[in-house]
């Protein structure tokens, strides 16, 4: 296999790993036919010359050889193949930015631990009387996160709102109780050139006494924000950009149809 032409910097960072262990080539080689021979694949075996080729960026290991690296040199298999340039870590992000054309299950309840399924009901409760609000801030006022929503969110790269269970100002569109992923960047509010409901953008916003997630429209110094037709509240008109921040615009949604709080009175926050 070929290397790149940044290959030789990696060689560099792999050669120092094995000098810090004061080995010589051969004596890698010799631990590594004892991998070989313990997990009975000759693929695991690397030749002395072929670990001078890895050294000198005229090669990379396939990933038995990386295997048989990691354990010699002592460093997670994951964080030696980053020394390849190879994101480990981004992997999840980059398998949900893919577009899948066929619809299939993403998981079942079995690959969840009693403790996460625990924590996400906790944490359903905990949101229920919350109001829309950026999640960040939620959190701020907890004494304590549950990990399972830690875990299921990029901090990194966006911002995360929440739906307040008696804000129906997007309802059916964003019902209440959605988790609603927000991009910083996209703060400018686009032309009136959409098609459809579907296709009209949705922005989240942060008012004087309140956060909104709303249609909008901007005339001027005039922004309008527009709730659903069945979230049977009224347009509200706000001094933009005097009583309004766009915070960004929204993303994606996290929204359950079910299990709604009975009892709740339908209101809007443009009211």
């Amino acid at each position: 296999m070929l290397a790149s032409s940044s290959s030789l910097e990696f060689g560099k960072r792999l050669r120092a790993e094995r000098e810090h262990l004061r080995l010589s080539l051969r004596q890698v080689q010799d631990l590594t036919r004892g991998i070989a021979a313990q997990r009975k694949n000759s693929e695991y075996y690397i030749a002395h010359s072929s670990l001078a080729d890895f050294e000198n960026g005229k090669q990379i290991p396939n990933i038995y050889k990386l295997y048989s690296l990691s354990v010699i040199y002592g460093r997670e298999y994951e964080k030696l193949a980053t020394i390849f340039d190879v994101p480990v870590g981004e992997a999840e992000k980059d398998h949900k930015a893919l577009v899948f054309p066929q619809t299939y299950l993403v998981g079942t309840a079995s690959e969840f631990s009693e403790a996460a399924i625990l924590s996400s009901r906790e944490l359903r409760e905990r949101l229920r009387f919350e109001r829309t609000n950026l999640l960040s801030k939620i959190l701020d006022n907890w004494k304590d996160v549950p990990p399972s929503l830690l875990q299921q969110i990029d901090w990194r790269d966006s911002l995360y709102g929440y739906i307040g269970m008696e804000d129906h100002t997007l309802d059916p569109i964003i019902r209440p109780g959605s988790f609603v992923q927000i991009d910083s960047r996209q703060r400018t509010v686009p032309p009136v050139n959409w098609h459809d409901e579907h296709d009209r953008p949705i922005f989240f916003f942060e008012l004087r006494d309140r956060y909104v997630c709303s249609w909008c429209e901007l005339h001027g110094s005039q922004l309008i924000l527009v709730p659903t037709p069945q979230s049977r509240g009224q347009a509200r008109h706000i001094r933009y950009p005097g009583d309004a921040t766009i915070v960004g615009r929204v993303t994606g949604i996290a929204m359950r149809i079910a299990e709604t709080r009975e009892g709740s009175t339908r209101t809007s926050p443009l009211n």
